[in-house]
């Protein structure tokens, strides 16, 4: 361990002492103040929480301190009515619309790298009372373990993964009302969506090519939460059968066989519709040749991560799929409605 960090380790200890020895101390009662719309976090007072991890973590309070180092988790955690809370987040925030949208504070705050390259130093002084890290950061969780902080692993990859993160921070957080309430809202969504699809048999259901972010040749095999979007929007993936957890490379060659009826773009990809509609190579694509090839809107955030609003990417790809029963105003209607009850902002702009 660096000399830096022995000195941000030894300043967190000597912190939580303070505070433990804070709590001890006799307190005036406070009155909790409301937000319209927004749950008044109640009081946790020995919750216990087990994360994706199988880890227990006890609360013996509520945080106050709420460090994010995932951006899912940071839509969930602003969802959830947590945004003046959060005293860290992941980085390049400033690239995503979200948070300009429903709560630029956030955009000042300091950031605590990515999963790539965790910033453990900037974590530690933050001094935080509830860290949120995805699951494949288990080394750093075991250390913030052993520094008595209170760490939650978590690995979102389907609707139901998600509701299981989402009761997670409900519960530490002193908001699983709330939590609750995003979860029912979003299995009206889907089968909203369900309706929408029909009663279609499998041999006759459409098929769908998911194009990841960096290039076309990459796409999400069954077992990524895209998957779940196209199937939840009762069509079928043509990679279901891939078992990457991350984005599979496949070629040229394949994409062909396969023969998509539709092809669907990730919300960041890095390439275009018309990318693809102009590459010579897939022109005896039906896809192609029909026109059926449509990206996910990016101007919110990415509707094919695992956020509570990725239920919006299942009715995005509805309204490809059924036009002539759910349409892109139909789908707009709800966009706005999801981020005022959920996010506190009404939606003006156009889908792009």
């Amino acid at each position: 361990m660096n000399k830096r960090l022995k000195t941000l380790v030894s300043g967190f200890i000597v912190s939580v002492m303070a505070i433990t020895l804070g709590a001890c101390q006799p307190k005036a009662a406070e009155t909790p103040v409301e937000t319209p719309g927004v749950e008044t976090p109640t009081e946790v007072e020995g919750v216990k929480v087990t994360d994706d991890l199988g880890r227990e973590v006890m609360f013996e309070k509520t945080p106050e301190r709420l460090v994010s180092g995932y951006y899912i988790t940071s839509s969930m955690l602003m969802a959830l009515g947590l945004a003046d809370k959060m005293v860290g987040i992941e980085a390049k925030a400033e690239s995503r619309p979200l948070y300009s949208l429903a709560a630029p504070e956030l955009l000042k705050v300091p950031n605590v790298g990515t999963a790539k390259e965790f910033n453990m130093e900037g974590a530690l002084a933050l001094k935080p009372e509830l860290l949120v890290v995805p699951v494949r950061l288990k080394d750093v969780i075991k250390t913030l373990e052993g520094l008595s902080v209170k760490a939650l692993g978590v690995n979102p990859e389907s609707f139901t993964d998600m509701e299981k993160v989402l009761t997670m921070l409900g519960e530490a957080a002193g908001t699983l009302d709330r939590a609750k309430e995003i979860i029912s809202y979003n299995k009206e969504l889907l089968a909203k969506a369900k309706a929408v699809a029909g009663n279609v048999p499998e041999e006759e259901k459409a098929t769908v090519y998911f194009g990841g972010n960096s290039s076309l040749l990459t796409t999400a095999g069954g077992k990524m939460h895209q998957s779940s979007l196209i199937e939840e929007a009762g069509a079928k993936n043509v990679a279901k059968e891939l078992e990457d957890s991350y984005w599979s490379e496949v070629s040229y060659e394949q994409i062909l066989a396969w023969q998509p009826d539709y092809i669907i773009l990730a919300s960041d990809a890095s390439y275009t519709v018309e990318d693809v509609l102009t590459d010579p190579v897939l022109s005896d694509l039906t896809a192609v040749k029909e026109k059926k090839v449509y990206k996910l809107p990016s101007n919110l955030e990415s509707w094919d991560s695992p956020v509570p609003a990725s239920v919006l990417g299942v009715l995005a790809i509805c309204s490809y799929l059924y036009e002539e029963k759910y349409d892109a105003e139909q789908l707009k209607a709800d966009v706005v409605a999801y981020y005022e009850k959920f996010y506190g902002f009404t939606f003006s702009g156009e889908l792009n």
